[in-house]
Formats: C-alpha cells, structure tokens, sequence
C-alpha cells in the first residue's frame, strides 16, 4: 500500500511539474488586485464602462466606500492589493480603517499604482496624496478651469465644461493609434515640476484657460492660466511604480464616455475621446504597456564564450543583454536604437551604443582601457513611457604580467637605437684614442 501511494505521488508530481514551471516562469508585471475607493457607491453605476474595461481585461476590483473602518492595504506585512483607484475627491478629514496619507504613499513606494482623480469638491487628504507625487492642485478651493473660447456648447454659462485636445505625443503612454477625439473635461487644474523627469503632462490646457471661481468677480490674475495648466498627468517613480492623476473624476463617467462633443465655434460633432483615453491610461499605469525587463546579461572576450573572472587591460571583449517588453499578455523583443552601456570606473571610461538584431538582442564589443582597475558594466536605461532600466556587473581589470609584455615594444625603437649608437660610438672613440695619435 506504501509503495503505491508513492508511485501515485509521484506521477502526480510529474504530470504538475511542467504546468507549475511554466506558471511560475511566466513571470506577469501587470497589476491584478485593485482596491477601489469610492465617494458614493452610486459611482459604480455611473463609472460603470471604465470599471468594466478593467475587469474585461482580467483585473479583480474591491469596491469599498473611501470612509470603510475596515480598510487596510496590507495584513502581516504583506499587501493586500497591487493597485489602488481612488475616486474619492470629497472625502472628509483621514481616510477609513488604517488608510492615511503615509499608508498610501508607502504604498506608492513599495512598487504598487495608483489611479487618483479630483474634482471642484477636494478634500485636503486627496490635496496632500497629489502633491506628494509631484503634482500640485490649484489652491483656491473653489476654483475650476474655464475656457470661454474652447468650450463643449453644452456646457453651463460658466464654461467650465471645456474640451481638451493638446495630448501628449507618446504612443507608450496614449497607443499607437492615438485619442481620435476631442476630451471633455470638468475639474481643477493641477501644475507640475517641469524640472522633474517623473512628472509628465499628459492633456494640458488650452491658452485661453485659467483657474478661476465660475461667475465670480475676479480681484487678482488667477495663479494658473493657458498651457501651464495640467488637465491630467501621469508619474512614474524611480521604482518604476505608475501614478494617474486626473483633475476631473466626470473624465472616466460614462456620461463623458458617450456623450458627443460640439466645441465652440464648430458645426459639427464628434465621438468623445474620453474612454479612449481612459483605457490607454490605464493600461499604462498598470503595466500593460511600456514595462521592460533585462535577461541574460552576459560579457566575455571575443572568440570565448565563457565570462572570464577578470580582464587585462587592452583585452577586446563583447558584452550583451535581452530587453522584452510586456504588451498585457506576453513578453515581446524590445527594439529600439538607443541602448547604451558603459564601462565605469568613477566615471565611464567607454560608452558603447549597442546593436540589436530585431529579436531583443544587444550586444556591441570594444577594448579594454588601458587602466588598471574594478570597473563596472552599466546599463541605465531611462526613456519617456517606459519603465527604467539599472544594470550593473563588477569584473576587475589587471595590468600584464612581467612575462606578458613584449620584448622589444616599437615605441621604444628610438631608445634602443639611442643606447646601441652610444655603445657603437663609445668603441669607435676608444680604437680612435688608443691607436692612433
């Protein structure tokens, strides 16, 4: 009975092995667990179409209410979700159960995403989450952005119902094909660091927009006005974890979605772009797009294949990697001209762009410097859209050895001739001297 229970494990454990390494190697950077908090559960109702494209697309969305006592993102140390949607602009004083400020920004800092939109009703929490990641709301509370030349002409008196066309030119972060229509947008204006390479303005305002209080007196110039204005931004940390910040929560309705948009000024209608927009975002954000990653990272001297322990100077060696990028189902080869790698030693003494061969290969060859040293080979990789890249492998380089050199090196040609013709003139004087007078 023993030895049958064993032969049965063990065609169990053959037949199970092959699915659980595949499973196990097919490695997936894309976010599954989502947390989404809520003002008002009707918000599901009313963002249903956004809410659906993301379970379409195999993701597991908890809806809870953003003031839930029994919130928490992580139990035990371990997290509970891998992204967080925050739909809850309004949302009075700290958020429910364990959740604050810090709670979600070490979230943010532990690799997970996060979805934020805002509106003309924010609180201070969602003010505070926002200008942790690099984005600043406007901060008259009561202020919107209003546009009296690029209005939808549904839109009230006030013209705070504006449309949106200046986008980003980033097929990461957009698609190929690009938003085909015009945005609606209703919310605050936000501005970002334009010093910063974190923070980058997906749809900006028009000229003629500012941030002001709708039919109000105006006292003083408004603080933000025309292209500074940031409708929607999106933020990628130094840990490659994604962050969507949106002015305008009515942007991912599905009254936004649908409705057909007729600027100012134009006869005609068009298709909104708004749920385009939203699901390229949101591809981006949660890595379904964009994510690279680095394998089979290999150097050896030209001719061998194996990685020596170390190099000697003026040595030839080739170095190489595999760059893949996820497309939302399966990793493809990632082609682009502009891979570098450097051999560093407090500063890069070689920087190599390397050649691809279509299929995600890298490789370029070059010579060992001529100093003696720890050196390291660096890939850092940093593009618009993309996730970054930081390679790094140590390989000591030594001097020749005392039986290494040649014997007769031809830069030293002149002093070999120099020393013969001074020993060949020396005997000559010495004969000329002795014998003769």
């Amino acid at each position: 009975m023993a030895s049958s229970a064993r032969v049965r494990a063990l065609l169990w454990v053959a037949v199970m092995l092959p699915v659980l390494c595949a499973a196990f190697s097919e490695e997936k950077p894309t976010d599954q667990r989502v947390l989404v908090l809520l003002d008002d559960l009707a918000l599901k109702s009313s963002h249903s179409i956004f809410f659906k494209s993301l379970t379409s697309r195999g993701y597991e969305l908890d809806f809870k209410l953003a003031d839930d006592s029994k919130l928490a993102l992580q139990r035990y140390g371990e997290y509970l979700y891998d992204a967080l949607i925050l739909f809850a602009p309004s949302v009075e004083g700290q958020l429910g159960g364990n959740l604050d400020v810090a709670a979600i920004l070490d979230f943010v800092d532990s690799g997970h995403d996060l979805i934020l939109a805002a509106d003309a009703h924010t609180s201070d929490v969602i003010r505070d989450i926002a200008t942790e990641c690099g984005v600043d709301f406007d901060e008259d509370t009561e202020a919107v952005v209003v546009d009296h030349i690029n209005f939808a002409v549904q839109s009230e008196s006030d013209h705070s119902l504006i449309v949106g066309d200046k986008l980003i030119d980033a097929d990461v972060i957009l698609g190929k094909d690009g938003i085909k229509g015009p945005v609606l947008f209703r919310g605050i204006a936000h501005s970002v660091n334009a010093a910063s390479d974190l923070v980058v303005t997906v749809l900006s305002a028009s000229p003629s927009a500012f941030s002001a209080t709708p039919n109000a007196v105006m006292t003083a110039p408004p603080a933000l006005t025309g292209t500074s204005i940031s409708l929607v931004s999106v933020v990628q940390a130094r840990n490659n974890a994604r962050i969507l910040i949106s002015g305008s929560l009515d942007l991912f309705s599905d009254k936004f979605f649908k409705s057909p948009v007729q600027k100012f000024g134009s006869s005609s209608k068009s298709a909104s772009g708004n749920e385009q927009l939203a699901l390229e975002l949101s591809k981006w954000t949660f890595h379904e797009r964009g994510h690279l990653k680095a394998v089979n990272v290999h150097h050896q001297k030209v001719g061998e294949k194996d990685e020596p322990a170390m190099y000697r100077i003026t040595d030839q060696l080739e170095y190489s990697v595999e760059i893949h990028e996820w497309t939302g189902k399966e990793w493809r080869p990632y082609q682009a001209d502009d891979v570098q790698v450097q051999f560093y030693m407090m500063s890069p003494y070689v920087l190599k762009t390397m050649d691809h061969n279509g299929k995600g290969l890298y490789h370029t060859s070059f010579q060992v410097p001529d100093v003696y040293g720890v050196f390291q080979f660096k890939v850092e990789y940093k593009k618009l859209g993309y996730t970054s890249l930081t390679l790094s492998k140590q390989i000591p380089v030594r001097p020749f050895r005392h039986n290494e050199y040649e014997r007769f090196i031809k830069a030293a040609y002149p002093y070999y001739g120099g020393a013969f013709s001074m020993m060949t003139g020396f005997f000559v004087f010495g004969i000329v001297f002795l014998y003769h007078k």
